[in-house]
């Protein structure tokens, strides 16, 4: 930040100039900065990791206190809290395209919800997702993958949720706001061990404008 006298010759300025620089003033004092555009928010990278960044915060109060005990020794060994651990391996994980577990290590035992009835309904600049959890099992949730062309293959760069299913029960998901166009969806399963399901199947879903 650099401070300025008169600035643009006049007393005050405030605003961009050329897309470059941002003239302002903070605690009275004028300056002027370069003009610092964000990366796009919304890039499937981003998505991807957001996505499951928000699926384990929200879960983590939920984990019960024997699974929580196991992230004492890898946050003891970093110097950090369980809960940083938990995020921190279980993010790595995901960027290898691995489903994340609640304890430590992931212990893959191939136990899965059974599951079906997946849909895919188009509506305006929405389309709402649905599936059938018939047993909970081992299972610890469902992840969303999305594309705008057919046949596509679910990956780390396609992920936009991550849903979790703990009981049998009847789940929705509702992804807005949409363009209009096709839009193709696929699910992905995983226990609480870090075990995954291949793809269930793709949906397709006809959003509107109006």
């Amino acid at each position: 930040m650099v401070k300025v006298a008169a600035p643009m010759l006049s007393l005050d300025a405030s605003g961009s100039l050329a897309n470059a620089l941002v003239f302002s003033k903070w605690k009275g004092r004028n300056y002027v900065r370069s003009l610092v555009k964000p990366a796009n928010p919304k890039a499937a990278k981003q998505v991807s990791v957001r996505a499951m960044f928000k699926f384990l915060s929200q879960s983590w109060n939920g984990i019960a206190s024997g699974p929580k005990a196991t992230w004492n020794d890898r946050a003891d060994d970093a110097v950090i809290s369980p809960f940083n651990a938990f995020m921190g391996y279980n993010q790595s994980r995901w960027r290898n395209f691995q489903a994340p577990s609640m304890t430590d290590p992931a212990a893959p035992e191939g136990a899965f919800a059974g599951v079906s009835g997946f849909s895919a309904t188009g509506g305006i600049r929405m389309a709402t997702l649905g599936w059938t959890v018939g047993a909970a099992n081992h299972g610890w949730g469902y992840m969303i993958f999305r594309s705008t062309t057919p046949d596509f293959d679910a990956d780390f760069t396609n992920l936009i949720a991550v849903v979790e299913c703990l009981t049998a029960d009847t789940y929705e998901y509702i992804n807005t706001p949409l363009v209009a166009g096709t839009y193709y969806y696929d699910w992905i399963g995983f226990t609480k061990e870090g075990d995954q399901t291949a793809e269930y199947g793709e949906q397709s879903a006809v959003v509107t404008d109006t």
